[in-house]
Formats: structure tokens, C-alpha cells, sequence
């Protein structure tokens, strides 16, 4: 059997989007061209890898033990051009980095910038997921490194802090808690109107298991992609909100909200950066990995 690169690679973007074509684009294929060389693979294998579905596709056991020795492969060639690149006088090599929504947008821009710059041979391919998202991600080795928050299970990766992520309402100038002089409630917060991200954000998924605990559900009136949209969505006075304080400080610069805290202790988030082994990271994805370790923030 022969395949090529681009098959392996197309077929690791199938798995794990879960579509194929979400795993097309991921590979920077047509979708006619991804679907011709799947059959390839599959005339080839002489085993349908994948089974087709009115909503995207699902792997066969076949399909599952490919993909897994694909991983395995790319990894070694991953490995195998660190190698050859240090020999010849400098570094190469590109690491896959999934990250939650606070860290891609308020922790890792200085910290990623940084890294390219001592490192100019190293690219690095960030991606924003879901927590829970990223953890089966690099669990299945779909991407080498991650950074999660403790809301979710991590067990059975290797995991070092890597930033505190503190929760706060921000709230219209003139709303009636923005005066608050202490730390607020979050049950107590539960019949305001709320701005809020997309039902498939981790962080609101978190404040829906929050507020069902409580016994209420979460007033959504708007949900927005990001948490400066957000931001100013509650400054044009819609609503209250919830967001890492960190994005809430900068966009106060430019949008008329105000800040409290909440007095859960869950509003503390820990952020982490993880790996399946960092003995077995490639040269690239180690080096990102002990420079993430050493800019705890």
C-alpha cells in the first residue's frame, strides 16, 4: 500500500472534524479532491474507512486504526525534520496548539509572539476549541499541545499551570449593580438579562451547569462571538455578562461598562497547558511547551 502525506494528514483533518468537509478545508482541498483520494485510500486498504451520514461521517473500526497509525507517522516525520533541522544549523518545524477562547484572546497573543521571535524557524498553528473539545483532541494526538481551564476532566494527560483567569460581571454604567461595593452573587444575579457566547462555548456551557445548580436558567437575550462583542453589547446597555476580567479591563477602555466580582469560588479559574507525554513531543512542541511552563502568568 502507498499512501502519501497528504492522505495521512487529509485523513487525521477528517477524524477529527468529524465532517468531511470541514477535514477537506483543513487540508486545503476541494471537496471533490478530498473525496477522490479517500476512495484511494479505501481501494488501496480494501476497507471502507469511513461511513457516510446525512450529518458527516463516522469512522469504521478500520477507519479508527488508520487514523491512528497516520497520527504515529506524521508524528515521526515531525520528529525526523527536528532532527535534520538541528543538524543543519537551526530549528524547524511547526507545532498544533488548540486553546480556549480566554487564552487565545487574552493570555497566549504576548506570549506566542515572544516564542516566534527567539524561535524564528518554529511556526506555530493555534486553533480555538472548547476545553472539553481540546482535552479529546490532544488526548487522540490531533494536536500536540493545548491549554484548558479546570472546569473540565484533564486526568490522564500531563498538565503545568500556566495562567489564573478570573471571571467578573460587567454591567452598563448605569445599571443598578454598578455600584456594588462587594462581591456579587451569582444566583442572585440569575434574573437580570444576560449577554452571553455561543451555546457551544465552554465557558457559557459552564455558567448554564452553574445557574441549573442554582435551580434558574440564564436570561440569554444576545449571544456574540467573542468577549469584547460582548463587552460592548452590555455597554450599549442590553444587558449584564460574564467574561475573564483580564478582557473585561481592556475593553473598558472603549465601551461604557463597569466591573464587579463574583464571590464563587469557581469564578477562580485555573488555565493549564497540556500534552499526552512531553517526553514524546517533538523537538518544536517541546520547546513550546517549557517556554509556556516558564511564562506562567
Amino acid at each position: 500500500m502507498r499512501f502519501d502525506l497528504i492522505d495521512l494528514q487529509l485523513f487525521v483533518h477528517i477524524a477529527q472534524a468529524g465532517s468531511l468537509t470541514r477535514g477537506a478545508a483543513g487540508s486545503n482541498l476541494s471537496l471533490a479532491a478530498a473525496s477522490e483520494r479517500v476512495r484511494k485510500m479505501e481501494d488501496l486498504a480494501g476497507v471502507a474507512l469511513l461511513e457516510r451520514r446525512r450529518r458527516g461521517i463516522r469512522l469504521t473500526a478500520a477507519g479508527r486504526a488508520f487514523v491512528h497509525h497516520a497520527q504515529l507517522a506524521l508524528q515521526q516525520i515531525e520528529c525526523l525534520k527536528s532532527e535534520l533541522s538541528e543538524h543543519a544549523g537551526g530549528l524547524k518545524g511547526q507545532v498544533r496548539l488548540l486553546a480556549n477562547a480566554a487564552a487565545v484572546s487574552e493570555f497566549l497573543p504576548a506570549t506566542i509572539r515572544d516564542f516566534l521571535r527567539t524561535h524564528p524557524g518554529i511556526d506555530v498553528d493555534i486553533e480555538e476549541k472548547p476545553s472539553d473539545e481540546i482535552v479529546r483532541a490532544v488526548s487522540c494526538g490531533y494536536a500536540e499541545l493545548g491549554v484548558v481551564a479546570d472546569i473540565v476532566d484533564f486526568r490522564g494527560l500531563e498538565t503545568r499551570p500556566f495562567a489564573t483567569d478570573r471571571l467578573v460581571l460587567v454591567t452598563p454604567v448605569r445599571h443598578r449593580l454598578a455600584t456594588a461595593r462587594s462581591r456579587l452573587s451569582f444566583s442572585a444575579l440569575l434574573e437580570e438579562d444576560f449577554v452571553g457566547l455561543a451555546a457551544t462555548n465552554a465557558l457559557q456551557q459552564h455558567l448554564g451547569w452553574q445557574a441549573d445548580r442554582a435551580g434558574k436558567t440564564l436570561k440569554l437575550r444576545v449571544r456574540l462571538a467573542s468577549f469584547d462583542a460582548v463587552c460592548r453589547m452590555v455597554g450599549s446597555g442590553i444587558g449584564v455578562g460574564i467574561v475573564p476580567e483580564t478582557a473585561a479591563r481592556r475593553c473598558k477602555r472603549t465601551a461604557a461598562v463597569r466591573i464587579c466580582r463574583l464571590e464563587e469560588a469557581w469564578a477562580l479559574r485555573q488555565l493549564h497547558v497540556c500534552a499526552r507525554s512531553s517526553r514524546d513531543l517533538a523537538a518544536p512542541a517541546r520547546l513550546l511547551w517549557e517556554y509556556l511552563r516558564a511564562t506562567k502568568q
